[in-house]
């Protein structure tokens, strides 16, 4: 029906159906989308946002997304402005690092806070506010429709609204990925996540930068567990990017020659998907008191 429509409307239009059916839409699911286990939420699902120096937006993140979410960490990765102070007056608990450990260790703090506290689920997303909550129950829905342990936001329905050089740049990868893992990952690299932190505390992370939005994707994959995608917004933001388009492309080569020439095997649904990762590591944190 979907198809039908497309042919019909423009692409702004088809844009709006997609958001339209709350949720029912996710766009890599093999089963019918119907609720086959208790959906993610408040009482089990933790909010992460790793930070360095997001002062002029993480205040107004914070307090969208706890309405759908209440309970938000922030990890403070050695921000030198008013990020930690913001977050903390607007209602997240912050965790802070003592110095910029890059987005992996970010997010590897949150998390593991998250699953020491009792939560089943964690929901990443960045501090630049690139990312609408309000697109935060369709990933809780797709969730609970179709058993995904990893569920993840999909920019790609509207690519021109994400800067050029960081377009090509995920596709580039995503194709790389997609052919490794034998399926089409449309996306990954977008931060927007929901995952369930028993199965990603299993895996065997080491990176701590942004290659972790690849490893942490292919590593759910190597361990047989459901990924999806759902078609989130793209939000436009007007601060510099923290990512270095050099050194961390540089990054992701030194993962990939590790990971990539690795043989692979086929899971339950039929993906082709890696057998083995690296070992993980662990950073130094303290919560802030403020």
């Amino acid at each position: 029906m979907v198809d039908e429509q497309r042919k019909s409307c423009s692409r702004e239009n088809f844009m709006r159906i997609l958001f339209s059916r709350e949720g029912r839409f996710c766009l890599d699911s093999r089963r019918p989308l119907t609720q086959t286990r208790p959906m993610p939420g408040p009482t089990t699902c933790m909010v992460v946002i790793p930070c360095f120096n997001e002062g002029g937006s993480i205040a107004a993140l914070v307090a969208a997304v706890r309405r759908h979410l209440p309970r938000v960490t922030v990890v403070n990765d050695g921000s030198t402005d008013d990020t930690p102070t913001l977050a903390a007056r607007t209602g997240a608990v912050v965790v802070s690092h003592e110095r910029n450990l890059g987005k992996g260790a970010a997010l590897r703090t949150g998390l593991s806070s998250a699953q020491k506290q009792g939560f089943e689920w964690a929901l990443t997303l960045d501090g630049d506010g690139q990312h609408a909550p309000e697109d935060v129950p369709a990933l809780l829905r797709c969730a609970g429709q179709t058993g995904a342990r990893l569920v993840i936001g999909n920019r790609m329905h509207n690519a021109r609204a994400i800067p050029w050089l960081r377009r090509q740049v995920n596709r580039w990868m995503s194709r790389r990925l997609s052919r490794l893992a034998g399926r089409p990952l449309p996306d990954t690299q977008c931060g927007l996540r929901l995952m369930h932190l028993g199965t990603w505390a299993a895996l065997p992370l080491k990176t701590e930068r942004f290659e972790v939005e690849s490893e942490t994707l292919m590593a759910f994959l190597a361990a047989g567990r459901r990924v999806e995608f759902v078609p989130i917004r793209v939000i436009r933001s007007s601060r510099r990017s923290h990512i270095h388009p050099v050194a961390d492309t540089l990054r992701w080569f030194k993962w990939w020659r590790h990971f990539g020439p690795r043989s692979v095997r086929s899971d339950s649904m039929g993906t082709v998907i890696p057998t083995s990762l690296p070992v993980v590591t662990k950073p130094k944190y303290s919560v802030s008191k403020m």
